[in-house]
């Protein structure tokens, strides 16, 4: 009997003197106890354990039925007596093992979980793990940042809860495992608190560093995923409150500010690998950025937040951080990304960020990203948001600023539809500029000039794909319109009717030439379908086509010649505007011919 077996080698150890264990004393009652806790014997084997004569050898050997105890807490229901007897032993083992020893046996039984027991295993186990941590004398606080950093470890691969029921429901308990690791790091918080109190000149950072190094890495899994709004219907957000508790740690260790304007990142060891220096780098980026959000957009920590920076400092300063989360693609990252710009920019008023700004790459880069998303992004809601961000960025530059930045986004963009939406912009300035009396040197005269040698032209000449560039040249063809329109020759505020005969032969030409082609190849196409299906006496003829490698769904030839038709009205609509402008130009030059 597995009881027996157990008793037996507990007297034979019981004459022992600690030094003169063996082992094969270890092997006999790790097997003898593993039986035990099998067999059912529970609460006999902790009987053992709380002997008092058997206290040395609990001490030396305890630590070996950590994993089989594991195994058995899970085995058996809540309700059942058993599982009670368990936890107990688990507990009488925190307390009587050799603390070196059943640190690291914990240590390995949470390394060695995985999936859906990682979050039960973790949890059943940071009780016993930090009543260890706190008797160890040696190596304290790093025994603390292992413990921390293989926690966080294992609970990285788990997916982060995102929707509301995904919240509540809490399927693999990760949800209540942070916030119970929160809860298993504030003894050792606490203690450096303590510490730094007693002294203004705390010395000892080791522990103060694994303890940054841990928010750290809660900034980047899972609070860089989560979802962090307030969600009706849940009236204790999990995240919030773990967000809070970080947030919480930093403050209190007199890091919370170093880490948001100072880029601290503790003590960082020196890779020899760059790969690796890489990695870390980048990992930080993503927990700063994750820490300006919570703070300027969720306002954690805000009572804490020196109220001296101007709105174009938080802006600049945020920069860095919101094209980190710009560059990523998750649709979480990405909306904390929009919002932390979005909030840095509504806290400016309009046409106050002066134009040195755009020297700094942020300033380029962001507004880069931004177009990506507005292009690329397949959520229509980020699309949106992005297009609305991009013009509040334009509205918050002083007039210099916005001549520069739509200079940059025409030669950037490499997408008609933006192009479309910068030259509608600076037809909004160009029409402010001849509104007021006060001069305005950026959308008239030779700087505008130059500004429109980049709109008034085709990318590739008379062999401009027209209908690719649709966007692009109907917004420039309805911006020389307003051009003839507005500024009389007489006046020539704008320098348009200075540049008219570089813009018809740059522009105007070229368009008329390209429409010709491409109306004559579409008109050609057509014909060609027609005939092709009354030979086939069936309109059911279908071709394949390929966007962007993947093949889309079949197309009948009726449905080639929709599409065909569609490409020749666009050229029409280019056409009779293009005609508009000509007629306008011609009777506005004879109407000054005509005076002189």
């Amino acid at each position: 009997m597995a009881v027996d077996e157990l008793q037996a080698i507990i007297q034979r150890c019981q004459i022992l003197e600690e030094a003169d264990f063996k082992g094969e004393d270890f092997n006999l009652f790790q097997v003898a106890g593993q039986k035990c806790l099998e067999d059912g014997y529970a609460a006999q084997l902790l009987e053992v354990i709380q002997n008092e004569k058997n206290k040395v050898i609990i001490k030396n050997m305890g630590w070996n039925l950590i994993s089989p105890l594991v195994r058995c807490i899970f085995m058996y229901k809540e309700e059942d007596d058993k599982r009670e007897h368990c936890l107990r032993i688990l507990d009488q083992l925190a307390q009587l093992c050799n603390p070196k020893e059943l640190f690291l046996g914990l240590l390995e039984q949470i390394e060695q979980t995985s999936g859906e027991q990682v979050c039960q295993t973790v949890m059943l186990l940071l009780q016993p793990l930090q009543t260890v941590l706190l008797k160890l004398q040696n190596k304290k606080a790093y025994s603390v940042g292992l413990s921390l950093a293989m926690i966080m470890n294992q609970l990285s691969p788990l997916p982060v809860p995102y929707t509301k029921q995904q919240i509540q429901e809490d399927k693999l308990g990760l949800c209540q495992c942070c916030n119970a690791v929160v809860d298993f790091a504030k003894p050792f918080v606490n203690e450096v608190v303590k510490n730094m109190e007693k002294s203004s000149e705390y010395n000892d950072m080791e522990l103060k560093e694994e303890l940054i190094k841990f928010c750290m890495t809660s900034l980047k899994y899972p609070l860089l995923t989560a979802q962090l709004e307030q969600v009706e219907g849940i009236e204790e957000h999990p995240f919030r409150h773990f967000a809070t508790e970080i947030i919480d740690i930093l403050w209190n260790i007199r890091e919370l500010i170093p880490l948001v304007f100072v880029h601290h990142k503790g003590k960082s060891p020196p890779w020899e690998n760059e790969e690796f220096a890489d990695i870390e780098r980048k990992n930080s980026a993503d927990s700063l950025a994750c820490l300006s959000y919570l703070m300027f957009v969720q306002h954690f920590g805000v009572e804490c937040f020196p109220m001296v920076f101007s709105p174009s400092y938080l802006l600049l300063y945020n920069m860095t951080h919101i094209e980190v989360l710009l560059k990523r693609t998750e649709e979480s990252v990405l909306s904390k990304g929009l919002d932390l710009f979005e909030s840095c920019l509504l806290r400016l008023e309009d046409n106050s960020l002066l134009h040195h700004y755009l020297d700094f790459r942020d300033f380029i880069n962001v507004p880069q990203d931004l177009v990506k998303i507005m292009t690329l992004c397949p959520m229509e809601h980020m699309r949106k948001k992005s297009l609305t961000i991009l013009q509040l960025f334009i509205d918050k530059f002083d007039i210099e600023g916005k001549y520069t930045l739509f200079r940059c986004l025409l030669k950037t963009s490499n997408h008609a539809g933006v192009e479309g939406y910068i030259i509608k912009n600076i037809k909004d300035q160009i029409h402010l500029a001849l509104m007021k009396e006060s001069d305005n040197v950026w959308f008239t005269g030779h700087h505008l000039i130059s500004l429109l040698d980049l709109v008034l032209s085709l990318p590739e000449g008379a062999e401009t794909d027209l209908l690719q560039n649709s966007d692009r040249i109907m917004a420039s063809l309805n911006l020389l319109r307003y051009l003839v329109i507005k500024d009389c020759e007489s006046e020539n505020q704008t320098g348009v009717w200075t540049t008219l005969g570089k813009i018809e032969q740059n522009f105007l030409k070229p368009l008329h030439v390209g429409l010709n082609l491409s109306k004559a190849h579409y008109e050609a196409e057509i014909k060609n379908k027609k005939e092709n299906r009354k030979e086939a006496h069936s309109s059911n003829t279908v071709c394949s086509v390929t966007v962007s490698g993947e093949k889309m769904p079949a197309m009948t030839t009726g449905m080639q010649l929709q599409v065909l038709h569609s490409a020749l009205f666009t050229f029409d609509l280019i056409e009779s505007v293009l005609a508009r402008v000509e007629e306008l130009i011609e009777v506005k030059t004879k109407a000054v011919m005509d005076e002189n």
